[in-house]
């Protein structure tokens, strides 16, 4: 009894049809990167103080002193949240008092931004927080933008399969495009913050379903040998490419809601993809419907101008393969051993500091010296040569081993930022960015690495609670971001912490690399030291061309 590969064989693996599914799939992601981080733009928040309206007269010498000033990282900045009462400053004024040398500034009384703030347009011209008024006492508003954007992805990431497995992956995976765009287009016109964050909510579940459903169609189109080079290259690449194409539209449109615009048209362009990209023939069969599954494979086999047998799925086979009956498992069975729960806490924690690591970093490029579109770019571009370093070591090294350097050595260069003088502000970007490529070579290689230690049974399950764990990891990257308001350095110590820590628990875990892949829960392997044990005999099976599994969740 033949699986699909083995029936699809002819096809080959690199023809006309494979790559246009490739680079459509990939090409439909890169929205995701210009929306994903969009917030870094639209809830951007700048410089600020309290507004002094013309209405107080004041003398320019009182107008120029009438906020307190404040020693943040060395210098002396002026208040964003206090002024001085204004109250008493106009009697001051009225009297001919001079500041500092009349009135002793220090013993004046203060008072909040009672007629608003005056918002600094040097970098951005309007952010939902300056129209909104985000800052002082509602600056936490801020962070639970981004945080409830993935909040979304999270919910997104439940219900995104199930979907696909019902409905269809291209059925779904146009659908999720549509409520991306369209919700995006809506929040255009929200009239307050609350409106604006439901509708993210939405955005982010359309985000994440559109990635993940594309994700499982180029999976299940794809043969064996390209899938881990979409997984990887495709797939994240692309994602890269939007990324750093957001900054780009941030520069030249610094209104929120044209920029909101101008990132929702690039999702109309993927209508035309309907007529090109095909249903998964994977699916089409898990339906029972062969003929329409055939007739992809068909097309598939002229557009690569390969000769098709007269019957690609044998009915009596198919029904063979589709009257298999997997034994029920449940999530509680990732916990069944001390061993299997060790392994799997241990992923959590892996998946979820790794996360916050990488959203972190991306979320707090405006908090960094220089220009921030010239940054974000930055951080977009590092993480294409980090895809790449992932590829090449995944072919050729241990998993435990290059995880866990990669996360230690992103780690410790971002604890390296806090020796850095302040006069050195291109050395601390440079380390943030190395910072950012080690997190992000860390994150694309956690896929590979957890379908590898579970057997077949839970594999897709512990990928997926594993993921869900990065999705609560995104939830609270952005109150890191946060800690910045305190001291700018604090954020890259806590970050460079777990890094280290997660880097270090890492070597604990079973090694994958060269190992055959579990068929049970008995045959996973043990949690172990800084030394791998021996290997079984059969686990030198792979050791000259190891078999990377790749799981689409």
């Amino acid at each position: 009894m033949r699986d699909y590969d083995e029936v699809t064989a002819f096809l080959g693996e690199w023809g006309p049809f494979q790559r246009l599914v490739f680079f459509l799939l990939s090409a439909s992601i890169i929205p995701n990167g210009f929306n994903g981080m969009s917030v870094v733009f639209l809830a951007g928040t700048p410089e600020h103080r309290c507004r002094v309206p013309d209405a107080a007269n004041l003398s320019s010498a009182w107008r120029n002193h009438s906020i307190p000033l404040l020693l943040r990282d060395g210098r002396e900045v002026p208040d964003s949240c206090r002024r001085y009462r204004l109250a008493a400053v106009a009697n001051f004024s009225a009297l001919g008092l001079e500041p500092g040398r009349d009135v002793d500034l220090g013993q004046l009384e203060q008072e909040s931004c009672l007629d608003g703030w005056e918002f600094s347009q040097d970098v951005f011209l309007s952010t939902i927080v300056t129209e909104w008024n985000l800052v002082c006492e509602d600056d936490w508003k801020t962070p639970l933008t981004a945080s409830l954007f993935f909040v979304g992805v999270l919910f997104g990431s439940f219900v995104c399969g199930q979907l696909s497995d019902r409905f269809g992956r291209k059925n779904v995976l146009f659908a999720t495009m549509a409520v991306q765009t369209g919700f995006s287009f809506l929040q255009i016109f929200s009239i307050n913050w609350e409106m604006f964050t439901v509708l993210f909510v939405i955005v982010g579940m359309g985000q994440i379903s559109n990635y993940v459903v594309a994700f499982i169609l180029g999976t299940e189109i794809l043969g064996k040998s390209v899938r881990i080079i979409f997984s990887t290259l495709g797939v994240c690449t692309f994602f890269a490419f939007g990324y750093m194409l957001l900054p780009l539209f941030a520069y030249f449109i610094r209104d929120w809601r044209m920029l909101l615009l101008a990132l929702t048209l690039p999702g109309v362009l993927c209508v035309p993809l309907w007529w090109f990209i095909p249903e998964s023939p994977r699916w089409l069969i898990s339906q029972k419907r062969f003929r329409e599954a055939e007739d992809i494979i068909q097309k598939a086999a002229k557009m690569n101008n390969v000769p098709a047998p007269a019957v690609i799925f044998n009915p009596v086979e198919l029904q063979e393969l589709n009257s298999l009956k997997q034994p029920k498992v449940f999530i509680l069975d990732l916990f069944k051993t001390w061993n299997i729960a060790k392994i799997t806490i241990m992923s959590l924690l892996l998946w979820m500091l790794t996360s916050v690591g990488y959203f972190a970093l991306s979320l707090n490029v405006p908090n960094l010296h220089g220009d921030t579109y010239l940054n974000c770019f930055l951080s977009a571009l590092i993480e294409v040569p980090a895809y790449i370093m992932a590829w090449l070591l995944l072919r050729k090294l241990p998993r435990r081993y290059i995880i866990a350097g990669v996360l230690c050595f992103g780690g410790s260069v971002l604890l390296l930022i806090q020796l850095v003088p302040p006069d050195y502000n291109f050395l601390s970007i440079g380390l943030v960015m190395l910072g950012k490529f080690g997190v992000t070579s860390a994150f694309s290689m956690l896929y590979v690495f957890t379908a590898e230690l579970y057997p077949t049974l839970v594999r897709n399950m512990a990928v997926g609670i594993a993921s869900m764990a990065s999705r609560v990891g995104s939830i609270i990257a952005p109150y890191f971001v946060y800690l910045g308001a305190y001291n700018r350095l604090l954020p890259y110590i806590v970050m460079g912490s777990l890094t280290v820590l997660i880097g270090i628990v890492t070597l604990f875990f079973p090694e994958s690399f060269g190992v055959t892949l579990p068929e049970t829960l008995e045959q996973m392997q043990k949690v172990k030291g800084f030394r791998s044990g021996k290997k079984s005999k059969e686990s030198t099976e792979r050791e000259e061309n190891p078999k990377v599994l790749i799981t689409a969740f």
